[in-house]
């Protein structure tokens, strides 16, 4: 483990982040997909709005239980994409105007609350374990040590009161923190996310090695239990899987010998996180997962919510009435088109952003982490060493997190084989 998750705090990363703005369970949908073209990791915290008799009392300061109970969950750009492609929501002119709290699935774990003088490595702790977000006090007088042996001048570590029983062993008394660093001002806080973490890692490469130079299939940080649907399948098919971490989903088709499985694109938060969301919940319930990363020009033309209405699954029919083919346009759902003749496609072809984001067995992990960055990206998608598109597995946030906090000799031989494992997690699933 390196040093430098020892001698760094969370408060070191937080250093010029912007005040968190909670954003309440009562907004609507259409609230929602602003503040998610805003955020990061595709996703927004959703809050309960604090009751009424504490609201009458302004000087009343909230604990951190209090608040940690107000916390409902994270929603993505795949859920309201989703919630959108819904029957009942295509057919409800006003499917905008619904509150979050019927799209958002509670879970109050993903977030947790922190002080600024909480140690780096208890922090990776905590997201390996399923927190995606820290909630950080914002402090007046905390300026960050960026110093290697910040801990000469911040006497004994701060133990996080929230996290106790877990880092009991990592952690001193609070009490022995200089109070200058824990004068924070009332109600005020940033979200430090795993992009954050994964940004810091990136300017401290040199602390990390070997690590950064390694191969992930070295480093057994290749995920082989990813989601996925078919190409032939309806792209409706890929919301009914089950929840997972990244948020996406791989489209595959088989290869020319059937015995592996290629991925053409995917259906993903980070996908979706910027695009036109009446469009894509209308491809979402309308065309094949194939035609819908694709980015298929023969489905429709008008981007009116009203329009949607008329096409039903895949060209069947509504209410009995056979439906007018609209043309679907990718570029509104943030693809760049190709127009395919049929659902496989050659690597030779432009697709733009409906490429799925991959990289190789024998990639570094500085190069993953670098493709996540640069692509303000959840995942990549690991491909074979030999092969363009035949799916391995992924490598998201926690995969990386898991690296680069393993002991050495917990790293496989740089020989591993992942022959066969797409296949073997296809039958699985």
């Amino acid at each position: 483990m390196a040093s430098v998750f020892l001698y760094h705090v969370v408060g070191d990363l937080t250093v010029g982040k912007p005040e968190m703005v909670e954003f309440y369970e009562t907004e609507t949908v259409e609230s929602a997909i602003r503040a998610i073209g805003e955020s990061t990791e595709c996703g927004i915290p959703v809050w309960r709005k604090r009751s009424s008799q504490s609201q009458s009392l302004p000087g009343l300061v909230e604990n951190s239980e209090a608040r940690q109970h107000r916390f409902v969950g994270i929603l993505n750009s795949l859920d309201i994409v989703a919630f959108l492609a819904k029957t009942e929501c295509l057919q409800e002119e006003k499917a905008m105007k619904i509150p979050v709290s019927e799209v958002v699935s509670p879970d109050n774990t993903l977030l947790k609350q922190v002080d600024p003088g909480t140690r780096l490595i208890d922090a990776l702790e905590m997201m390996k374990q399923g927190v995606r977000r820290l909630l950080v006090p914002k402090s007046v007088v905390w300026r960050g040590m960026s110093k290697r042996f910040s801990i000469l001048y911040n006497g004994k570590w701060l133990k996080n009161n929230e996290n106790s029983s877990s880092s009991s062993g990592l952690a001193a008394d609070s009490t022995s923190r200089p109070a200058t660093s824990m004068a924070s001002s009332r109600d005020k806080f940033c979200c430090l996310s795993r992009e954050d973490v994964i940004r810091f890692l990136i300017g401290v490469l040199g602390a990390l090695a070997p690590l950064p130079l390694t191969s992930i299939s070295s480093l057994g940080i290749i995920n082989l239990n990813y989601n996925f649907i078919e190409a032939s399948l309806p792209a409706i098919e890929a919301t009914r899987r089950p929840p997972c971490d990244p948020s996406a989903i791989a489209v595959l088709e088989q290869t020319e010998n059937e015995q592996q499985f290629k991925i053409i694109g995917e259906i993903s938060a980070s996908k979706l996180w910027k695009c036109d969301y009446l469009a894509a919940a209308w491809a979402l319930a309308n065309l094949y997962a194939g035609q819908f990363v694709m980015g298929v020009e023969d489905n429709m033309s008008s981007r009116s919510f009203s329009d949607f209405l008329q096409t039903s699954f895949v060209g069947g029919e509504q209410n009995g009435t056979a439906t007018k083919a609209k043309k679907f346009s990718s570029r509104s759902i943030g693809f760049n088109p190709t127009s395919p003749t049929r659902l496989s496609i050659g690597r030779s072809m432009y697709r733009g952003r409906s490429a799925p984001l991959t990289c190789k067995t024998s990639s570094s992990l500085a190069a993953v982490m670098a493709q996540m960055l640069s692509h303000r990206a959840t995942h990549v998608w690991v491909t074979e060493a030999d092969s363009d598109d035949v799916l391995v597995g992924v490598v998201g946030y926690g995969e990386i997190l898991a690296a680069v906090t393993k002991q050495p000799s917990a790293f496989v031989p740089s020989n591993r084989s992942y022959e066969g494992f797409g296949n073997e997690n296809q039958n699985q699933s």
